[in-house]
């Protein structure tokens, strides 16, 4: 089918996207797509039908929708396979390695309580359920923090993306402990900066996709929406760019974006915690999962306009890919996706931000997705380690990437 008759086809989808307002009473499952797409612009047309795109290919990608949006894609004559999920296809209810909300929760205080004079645990604000948002704030001039250049660590947005919340609630005890043992480089980093790291930001979310002892394939937070759904997309709620392509208007919808623009109480919390710290410079968000390093833009497929911007994003992505072997790119390169975190960040405040898509590189009910079991966690801990602290040494000034003479302080 030709691309105008996609655009086409994809103009009356639209019209299915205008709010709904009777009870929702339709089928509430689930599917596993692997959809025809050739480029950016055919992705974006599914993206637009509200299907969350899981992992991208040269000629498909992997989507997770309702039956409503499996319809949208059949319609657009693009679907190839698809299935229901079902609780057969997870993984086994024990994970053990995976941190619940309680035991996070538990692990932070201990920490912080141990190591008290370079961390402060505190919360940036309360989910929709009443949870508290956490967060590890990491120096070695915790008095005087505000005047450190700074830097800010997310994970958990979508609540299936349980890796997500393992890797900076790892950084946080490799901080703590490292400076502890006497690492000079740790020991230099902490002293020198002002390290925020907040673990888990859709709590609800990432508790109830384990309430039952078997996986959900949950993304959204557990807002009761006003048509008797749940669940906003936190990563579609951010204001910046907010209401665009990628965005679902369906609250049935994976990616619902929201009835308007930080909505929600833990995109609120995330603002006003980040514009109440001026010093960040520099924010990585994690995700699962692609095995990609992304910056923006990710709402227009326009690169950023201001040239040394630009080529910071790029540069610090190119290095960072050569710790992780992650794939670095524009996020719109893959399709248009609007409300995320990093365009907000750094369309708003300026800060140089990046998200990172965790391993697997592929999906697959049993051997990758969002639940490819513990045993990858330490292998893709230490294989992001050297991207965050390269992120955290260059939080005084990340021009230094392409300035000429202003190399890394460290050698890895």
């Amino acid at each position: 089918m030709k691309i105008t008759k996609l655009l086409a086809v994809a103009g009356f989808l639209a019209l299915g996207f205008l709010p709904i307002h009777k009870a929702y009473t339709e089928d509430t499952t689930q599917y596993w797509m692997k959809i025809r797409a050739e480029d950016k612009f055919q992705r974006t047309l599914i993206a637009n039908t509200g299907v969350s795109i899981e992992t991208t290919r040269e000629d498909f990608v992997v989507g997770i929708g309702s039956l409503e949006e499996k319809n949208k894609v059949e319609a657009l004559g693009l679907l190839e396979v698809s299935f229901p999920l079902t609780a057969e296809m997870d993984f086994p209810s024990k994970d053990a390695a995976f941190h619940n909300y309680a035991e996070m929760t538990d692990k932070l205080r201990s920490l912080t309580s141990q190591y008290s004079q370079i961390a402060q645990m505190s919360s940036i604000g309360k989910t929709y359920e009443g949870r508290d948002i956490w967060v590890v704030r990491i120096s070695g001039d915790l008095a005087h923090a505000d005047s450190l250049p700074a830097a800010i660590f997310m994970g958990g947005h979508h609540a299936r993306e349980h890796l997500s919340i393992e890797l900076p609630l790892y950084y946080i005890e490799y901080l703590l402990t490292e400076y502890a043992k006497g690492n000079p480089r740790v020991q230099r980093l902490v002293n020198g900066r002002d390290i925020h790291i907040i673990p888990m930001v859709n709590a609800d979310g990432a508790e109830y996709d384990i309430s039952t002892g078997s996986y959900k394939s949950w993304r959204k937070n557990r807002a009761k929406n006003n048509d008797g759904t749940y669940g906003v997309d936190l990563n579609r709620n951010y204001g910046y760019g907010w209401g665009g392509g990628g965005a679902s208007t369906s609250p049935n919808s994976d990616t619902f974006r929201g009835p308007n623009a930080f909505s929600e109480p833990e995109t609120q919390a995330v603002k006003k915690y980040v514009e109440d710290h001026q010093n960040i410079t520099i924010l990585l968000s994690f995700h699962t999962f692609s095995q990609l390093i992304l910056y923006p833009w990710g709402h227009v497929y326009d690169s950023i306009a201001n040239a040394r911007d630009k080529q910071v994003h790029e540069t610090m992505a190119k290095k960072m890919a050569e710790w992780n072997g992650y794939t670095p790119e524009q996020s719109s390169d893959l399709y248009i996706a609007s409300g995320d975190t990093t365009d907000w960040s750094y369309g708003e405040h300026k800060i140089i931000s990046f998200t990172f898509e965790l391993d697997p590189a592929n999906s697959g009910w049993g051997s990758g997705g969002f639940y490819p079991g513990a045993q990858v966690i330490p292998e893709v801990q230490r294989k992001n380690l050297e991207p965050v602290l390269y992120l955290i040494e260059y939080a005084d000034n990340p021009y230094r990437v392409i300035d000429s003479g202003s190399g890394p302080i460290f050698k890895p």
